[in-house]
């Protein structure tokens, strides 16, 4: 076979070159035809659409071209011409085929029909070849772009925080332990307690739930930075919202207070979602077609819209003024409850109708960091408030008196001896800052229109697994 560069198909779809003899590569979703002439439908994983294949019958002969079936891969040598059917406007006469591997159509899973999602979920390794998950997984990458390129825009710098750590952020006690030590032959003091002066650190370490307070230390340095890589927590929810591992987005900026930490929230969002609009319009319709009519619509909405900003205390009353008129929460509302994904999403969808930025929340159940409000009953919080996630972004103003947050960490049962770096922040050269934490599959989720979160990820971790 001559030997000719590739042009991926995105490519080859918006060329006018008519005349000229291009190569693509991919896979094969269908092939059809007659005794004269096959079309092959083609795939190479740089767009959402396929580039037609014509072949006639006669020149590569019926015998060559029964291993080319669906999911085969082959690289094609043939002329651009003009399109003569509806949908795309370049197709390739095939002079030339070599095929690189075949898919037995006994045995390959993805053959021409639907799938459930659960099914695929099943073969995350093939799921990737399917329209759905190109699109999704497309996607993603451009969401981190986006990301990245709007906090470098604003002056904010990249900071790695570890993933080991021996801090637990949240106090939330759901962490993955890492450990060398052979679990059939722990050793342990008198006491019974495990001793960790063998292990590999020393003492015992986990995987972090966030970068948030290595963050904070570095925007008391560098002013305005941001993480974005993988967390880990270790509880057992096996919902549609929940995975073991994620990945966190968290600016944290000196000197910036609630409001303009909310503003921040709100510009990240709203240039997430434009950006998704403006360089994934091919996989964002098909989305919108295929799996929710109502996406691309929610998506404008969103733009369009200031988000409200609204004390918990006030969303409070609003929800217990919709149950006395007759609606029907599964989880109690009343002052001091930590608001379920129900009620979030009544205040969205139902009683505003677009996001809603909800602050000021009481301080019993929220992180020890979180900067107190002179009521002495609540602190300076924010969640922001999605239609169909809830919650998809939560931040505070930090607390920067240190004697207050001292205080509050030994509250919560917080060891000075744990934190005494991050308390250090707060001894020298102090400052108010503020920042939040945005899941990055809670965001695709929203910009996709999936339902499952397993279904925004690769190779999803959830209880009881760990597949591929």
């Amino acid at each position: 076979m001559e030997t000719i560069s590739r042009t991926k198909i995105v490519d080859v779809l918006k060329s006018d070159a008519f005349g000229t003899t291009v190569n693509v590569r991919g896979w094969v979703r269908t092939r059809r035809g007659s005794k004269q002439v096959n079309f092959i439908a083609l795939n190479d994983g740089s767009t959402i659409n396929n580039v037609q294949i014509v072949v006639d019958v006669d020149q590569l002969g019926e015998e060559f071209l029964k291993p080319i079936t669906t999911g085969a891969c082959i690289s094609v040598n043939g002329l651009l011409v003009e399109s003569q059917g509806k949908g795309q406007s370049a197709e390739i006469q095939a002079t030339e085929i070599e095929i690189y591997g075949t898919a037995d159509p006994a045995t390959y899973p993805l053959q021409k029909k639907g799938h459930s999602m659960e099914f695929l979920r099943e073969i995350a390794h093939l799921r990737p070849r399917t329209n759905t998950f190109g699109a999704v997984f497309r996607i993603r990458h451009h969401m981190a772009i986006a990301i990245h390129q709007f906090f470098h825009d604003k002056g904010f710098f990249y900071f790695h925080t570890p993933i080991i750590t021996a801090s637990d952020c949240e106090g939330a006690g759901q962490m993955f332990q890492v450990t060398t030590q052979n679990l059939y032959e722990l050793e342990k003091d008198e006491n019974g307690s495990i001793l960790y002066d063998k292990d590999f650190f020393g003492k015992p370490t986990s995987l972090t739930v966030s970068g948030q307070l290595e963050g904070e230390l570095a925007a008391m340095a560098l002013g305005a930075i941001y993480t974005f890589g993988p967390t880990f927590r270790a509880e057992n929810s096996n919902t549609p919202r929940h995975l073991a591992e994620f990945w966190m987005i968290e600016p944290e900026v000196a000197f910036n207070e609630i409001k303009e930490n909310m503003d921040l929230a709100e510009d990240f969002i709203k240039y997430c979602v434009q950006w998704a609009l403006d360089n994934c319009s091919d996989d964002v319709k098909f989305l919108n077609d295929m799996f929710d009519k109502g996406l691309i619509e929610r998506l404008e909405s969103v733009l369009k819209d200031e988000f409200v900003r609204l004390p918990y205390t006030e969303g409070i009353a609003i929800l217990e003024g919709a149950v006395a008129k007759g609606h029907k929460f599964e989880f109690p509302i009343y002052w001091g409850a930590d608001l379920a994904s129900e009620h979030e999403r009544y205040l969205v969808e139902e009683h505003f109708k677009r996001p809603v930025i909800l602050t000021d929340y009481p301080k019993e159940i929220k992180a020890f960091y979180m900067k107190q409000n002179d009521d002495g009953k609540t602190v300076r919080a924010m969640d922001v408030l999605f239609p169909k996630i809830g919650e998809i972004i939560g931040g505070s103003q930090r607390e920067e008196d240190y004697d207050k947050l001292l205080t509050r960490a030994t509250e919560m049962g917080l060891p000075e001896k744990d934190i005494w770096w991050y308390l250090d922040t707060r001894r020298f050269g102090t400052a108010p800052h503020a920042g939040f934490g945005l899941g990055f599959e809670r965001l695709l989720l929203f910009v996709t229109g999936m339902t499952n979160i397993r279904d925004v990820i690769p190779f999803p971790r959830t209880p009881k697994n760990a597949e591929f």
